[in-house]
């Protein structure tokens, strides 16, 4: 696992710029570092070193040195791919699974990314074409950015590496402000820097003569097999998971596991049978599921590590979150993988992590939903909206939610996990700046369209895997294990068994009282019960208990009356939101943590850098 970062070269002075920028992100790559400058380009790289670790360093070239690679990730197929590659007459000089990008870009051009098996975001600089080429996995489980400023084009694995050119502009995007508020993360290719980009999941880019042009090159689809019963899925889901694992563990260093209370994380460990495996859990029996862990661990014979988080730990912590997160994240889980990470990095390199096992096999609760609604769903589509035209302006009752959901279509109800943020109405009266930031509705319908004819839930699943997937979990768990120069590796995210995962029928996914019904039955066969039937219950953290002490109120209230929070926020709405959380009289305390965690992240970019 490495980070790279890079610009047409326009200045004088790139040498010394290009270490500036590399040592933002020494915490990607702290074992060596490389640097390759011309008169159009200046690329520079961070390693981490896990396969090759002799040989491996970049950038690498291919024969003739006319084409430069950075890369940044790890390619499971690199050997079935380095032997179809010497058999066509190229010559490698390295073991590294590095190497096969700059061949395959050099025999297959921009149909490489499609050849590989693995999380990879790369880059490759055709010397005589004068062509930049960058290309990011399937899922977006490895970053890539880009900005196109001054007639400079910068690109690299974290924003803040774009900091010290001096063709960066460093301005908000109030616009990307307003979609946070409603999803808690930054949902599309904009970011939180205006004119700053992510290159999103399965696209690669071309840029040449001051013009970038990006492509799709893989769209997920379902193709569900209704052949085959539950004990038949349950095999194959069990054959595939495990020849996905043993992809995952190959290193030349020592690789561990992230070890939860749940499913995923657990069955991960038990077929990777690692020597060691990681946990964290917080203080008072309610929020510390390290005795869970514990007991799995010692069921499936692995030395489980373990910590306990304070809440000093928890709050403190955060501004440096929110630097290593670039964008203003207001998922509150992602400050106990920082500290797993950190733990786990004391005596590995590697670790493997359940990071979309939920959004390939059905493990959301919220995906039983249109099981749970069908008959009331047969109403008339009119009767159901006035329905909840009606609730919405009621107080608060049992069916209030539910009754308000349903009031028309999936897509009107459900735009991706969490369904925690502001609304429309409301971000726009919390708001002071006007941005032409589109619904959530209208973000989530290009997917729904991909997916029309499929069911409800693989439609649900669908949104997931290209906005909560991508844009929350799988941004938190490379930045916070690369905070902490960890590699994760997530085998449910993984090319070959997501073809598996796309034929499963939804009565196999999902049923009125359970999830993951096919995949608990494969981890049944190697977890005690107890795990492989624990319900899905997300990383618990106190902070809805947190927010209503004196310490940490005050300590977001004031937050709340910064300059900057004046400048975009109505704050007595700010006021009003915490005070009435701290007295009972609403019960979402997300809302407040996303506008809390958007100004620790602001205070880290603006005004202390």
């Amino acid at each position: 696992m490495c980070g790279f970062v890079g610009f047409t070269n326009n200045i004088n002075n790139a040498d010394s710029v290009l270490e500036a920028m590399k040592d933002t992100i020494r915490h990607r790559g702290p074992d060596s570092e490389g640097s390759y400058i011309d008169d159009d380009i200046a690329m520079g790289f961070r390693r981490l070193s896990i396969i090759d670790l002799a040989g491996g360093d970049q950038p690498l070239f291919n024969e003739d040195k006319t084409k430069v690679l950075t890369f940044n990730g790890e390619i499971y197929n690199y050997q079935t791919l380095r032997e179809e590659l010497i058999a066509k007459g190229h010559t490698f000089q390295t073991n590294s699974d590095s190497e096969v990008l700059v061949h395959g870009y050099e025999e297959y051009g921009t149909a490489l990314p499609n050849k590989l098996r693995g999380m990879f975001a790369f880059v490759i600089w055709d010397t005589k074409k004068k062509e930049l080429f960058g290309a990011r996995d399937y899922f977006g489980i490895k970053p890539l950015y880009y900005a196109h400023m001054n007639d400079t084009l910068m690109y690299g694995s974290e924003i803040k590496a774009f900091l010290p050119h001096p063709n960066f502009k460093k301005e908000l995007n109030t616009e990307t402000l307003e979609n946070y508020l409603s999803f808690q993360y930054s949902p599309l290719a904009d970011t939180f820097f205006k004119n700053v980009y992510k290159l999103m999941p399965a696209h690669y880019f071309l840029y040449k003569d001051g013009k970038i042009k990006t492509v799709r090159y893989w769209t997920p689809s379902y193709d569900v097999d209704e052949s085959k019963s539950l004990e038949d899925w349950t095999d194959t889901i069990e054959k595939s998971f495990a020849d996905s694992v043993e992809a995952h563990k190959i290193a030349d260093v020592e690789v561990g596991s992230f070890l939860s209370s749940g499913i995923d994380s657990s069955y991960i460990t038990a077929q990777a049978q690692v020597d060691k495996s990681f946990t964290v859990g917080f203080a008072g029996d309610q929020y510390n599921e390290i005795g869970y862990a514990d007991e799995c661990s010692d069921a499936i014979h692995i030395n489980n590590k373990s910590k306990a988080i304070t809440e000093e730990e928890y709050w403190d912590t955060l501004p440096t979150l929110m630097y290593h997160l670039d964008e203003p994240l207001g998922d509150p889980a992602c400050i106990a993988l920082y500290f797993v990470a950190h733990e786990a990095s004391k005596e590995v390199k590697v670790c493997l992590s359940g990071e979309g096992a939920d959004e390939m096999f059905g493990g959301y609760n919220s995906y039983a939903e249109p099981l749970r609604s069908e008959k009331y769903c047969e109403l008339p589509k009119g009767l159901r909206g006035f329905f909840g035209s009606v609730v919405d302006k009621m107080p608060p009752f049992k069916a209030k939610n539910f009754v308000y959901r349903h009031r028309g279509n999936l897509e009107d109800w459900f735009q991706g996990n969490p369904n925690a943020g502001f609304s429309e109405r409301e971000r726009k009266a919390l708001l002071k700046v006007h941005t032409n930031a589109p619904s959530r509705k209208e973000m989530v319908m290009p997917f729904y369209e991909k997916v029309s004819n499929d069911a409800d839930v693989l439609k649900m699943q669908y949104v997931d895997m290209h906005m909560w997937l991508a844009s929350d979990i799988l941004l938190k768990g490379d930045k916070m294990s690369m905070a902490n120069s960890l590699e994760v590796r997530v085998p449910f995210l993984d090319k070959e068994l997501f073809k598996v995962a796309r034929q499963i029928p939804t009565r196999y996914r999902v049923d009125e009282t359970n999830t993951k019904v096919a995949l608990r039955k494969a981890a049944l066969r190697h977890l005690p019960e107890k795990t492989a039937d624990k319900k899905k219950l997300g990383f618990p953290v106190p902070l809805k208990y947190w927010l209503k002490e004196d310490k940490y109120y005050n300590k977001v209230k004031t937050a709340f009356h910064t300059d900057i929070a004046e400048e975009l926020f109505n704050t007595e709405i700010l006021d009003t939101m915490l005070d009435d959380y701290r007295e009972g009289r609403i019960s979402s305390y997300l809302k407040i943590w996303s506008v809390y965690t958007f100004l620790v992240w602001y205070d880290e970019f603006f005004i202390k850098r």
